[in-house]
This record gives structure tokens, sequence and C-alpha cells, in this order.
């Protein structure tokens, strides 16, 4: 590709804060947007051309045919783009399709079939919401400060059109609050602020993310051996509904020596020693063993997570501390926090929130 900015480039990164920055009194300091919760992509488009990169460098091109032709169709002919990929879904409460991201229906896009992810470019399209706009024509904009290249994005990409999206953006800090409160009800997970005087830093952490945190207390419902280590791979939670305990997610990230202390804990409340449940199959190898080993219900890990999908965890929630003071007959999924529903064409659109 002949372009200023060229792939692969390493995505400008964000640290974790406990609120939202302030701006200071004068002249604002932040440029504040909502956070997309999806595939972190950058795209460069150099006339017929498209590629889709991940945060990590890895081509996503592929299995995003719809986004390739909407860049074709809406983008410059010759630009660089970093954005965010997502896909619509779930139901809201008016029925409505499509009124929410979908993380599990994004996940699915990465799949070995190419007949697959072509039924699912046509039955649940991805968008690009776009963030930040790196090269466009021959100009190389990443040395150029935050608030200058947000407005040759806004420039570029007016409104944007059915498949790239530019994101909403304010100076104003108790909008971005606002919409803190109420866009993960859409689906989204937090705010970024941007420094406005800030160069395009590929792979720094310039920006500042902030994301929702919530705490629940879960029952331990079993276990999967790591595949490669001596221990256990992830452990298993649930939570109560009425008379029967679902599962809504897994704790996957311990030390090496950690994994091997939970085998040995966790073996000891084994239901039986050739009891074993199946797990869902999956999705890229048919053959792989996703089976569990269920334990007795007696152990309460209390857990950090940030959203549901649905009744599950929408990401790994991370281990804080066993709970040896809870009954594990009072782990009911009533105690999470779920947000009121927002509507996600209120998000793109910019008729909500402000």
């Amino acid at each position: 590709m002949d372009l200023p900015v060229r792939p692969p480039v390493e995505p400008m990164l964000a640290r974790a804060a406990d609120r939202v920055p302030a701006q200071p009194d004068g002249e604002p300091a932040w440029l504040y947007e909502p956070k997309w919760d999806g595939f972190r992509c950058l795209l460069f488009r150099d006339g017929d051309e498209v590629v889709l990169g991940s945060r990590g460098g890895k081509p996503l091109t592929r299995y995003f045919p719809e986004v390739v032709a909407g860049a074709l169709a809406e983008l410059p002919a010759r630009c660089v783009v970093d954005g965010e990929l997502v896909v619509p879904g779930g139901n809201g409460e008016d029925g409505a399709s499509g009124d929410r991201l979908d993380w599990e229906l994004l996940s699915q896009r990465v799949h070995p079939a190419a007949s697959r992810i072509e039924t699912l470019s046509r039955e649940q399209p991805a968008l690009l919401v776009a963030f930040d706009l790196l090269a466009v024509g021959d100009e190389d904009l990443t040395g150029r400060p935050t608030a200058q290249r947000r407005e040759r994005l806004a420039r570029e990409l007016p409104g944007g059109g059915p498949v790239v999206r530019v994101t909403r953006a304010t100076l104003e800090e108790d909008v971005a609050a606002r919409w803190f409160a109420l866009f993960e009800g859409a689906g989204l997970d937090g705010v970024v602020a941007k420094p406005l005087d800030a160069p395009y830093a590929p792979g720094q952490r310039v920006m500042t993310k902030v994301k929702h945190r919530r705490t629940a207390e879960c029952v331990v419902v079993g276990y999967r051996e790591h595949k490669s280590l001596p221990g256990v791979g992830s452990v298993l939670l649930g939570l109560r509904v009425g008379e029967e305990v679902r599962g809504v997610g897994a704790v996957t990230a311990f030390t090496t020596a950690r994994r091997a202390q939970l085998l040995a804990e966790l073996s000891a409340l084994r239901l039986g020693e050739d009891v074993r449940t199946a797990g869902e199959p999956n999705r890229w190898n048919a053959r792989r063993d996703t089976s569990w080993v269920p334990v007795r219900q007696e152990l309460v890990w209390e857990v950090e997570y940030d959203q549901l999908e649905g009744s599950r965890f929408r990401h790994s929630p991370r281990f804080l501390r066993a709970r040896p003071d809870r009954d594990p007959a009072g782990c009911a999924l009533d105690q999470l926090d779920v947000p009121a529903r927002y509507s996600l064409a209120d998000v793109l659109t910019g008729t909500g929130g402000r």
C-alpha cells in the first residue's frame, strides 16, 4: 500500500483511571468520547485495497467483508482510520433488534469457515466506529494534536455512513459523565479522555479510560484442568436463580503456582472421580474437550466484573478473594447491578445523552 502511514501500526493506548479526568480552569485539556466495547481496528484504504488490522497487528480483513465494502463506499480513497469493530445485537425493551452491542456475536465473526463468516456478515453485520484519523491522501496526521485530528475526522467523514460511523465527542465534562452512566445500557463500557494537544503515539498509553467495575459473590461450581500446565485452567462460577444455579462465567487468570494449589483444593470437592459435565462445543474445533469437573457447591468467591451479557459476565471476571463467611445459597443473580436499557441508535446518531 502506498500510504503515508502503512500497516502494521500499533494503536495509541490508554491508562485506566477511577474517574473521568476533570477539565482544568481556562482552556479545555481533554476530548471525551464514549468507550466502545469491540475489537480495536486500524483500517487502511489505498484505492481498491482495504486492510483491517487488530490491536496486536493480526489481520482482520477476511472476517469482516461488509466493513471492507463499507470502507470502499464511504471512506476517502486513501486514508488510515483508527476505530472499533462492533456488532449490534440483542433486543431492547421494545423488542427491536440491534438495540445494544453484542460481544458474543462479534466474537463469532473470528471463525475459520468462510461460509460462516459470509452468513454472519449478512445476518448480523458489523460497524466500524471511527474515532481517529491517522492519514488522508498524502498527509500523515499522526504528528498533529488530537484536536486537529478530530476536526479532520469530522470533515472527511461527515456523519459517517451505514457501515463506518464517527464516534461522538465532547469537551464538556458533565456530558462525559452522563455518557458514562447512560451508554452502558447500550453495551458500551465507559469513557475515554484524550489530551487535546497530544500527537498520535503508537503503543503508548497517552489516553485515559474509565470503565465500569462491579463486584459479585458467586458460588464455585467446577473447574477445567489446564491443557499444558499442572493445575486448573479455569474456575467456573454460578449464581442462583430460583432453585437452580446457572453458570455465569469463569475466572481464568492465575499464577502457575496458584493453578496447582487450586487443583488440590478443588479436587477435594469433586462429586466423584469419574463425574464430568459436557461443556459447550468449541466453534474452532468440534473435537476439543470442553467438559469440566463439577464440585460440591461450598465455596464462595468475590469477583470483579464489568458488564453482563444476558445473565452471564460479558468478559472473564477477576478473582478478588474467597468469602468463607458467605452462604453459597445466598449467591443469587438478583444481587447484580443491571444498567437501564439505552438505545444504541441514539448513541450512534447523537440524539441522546446530549
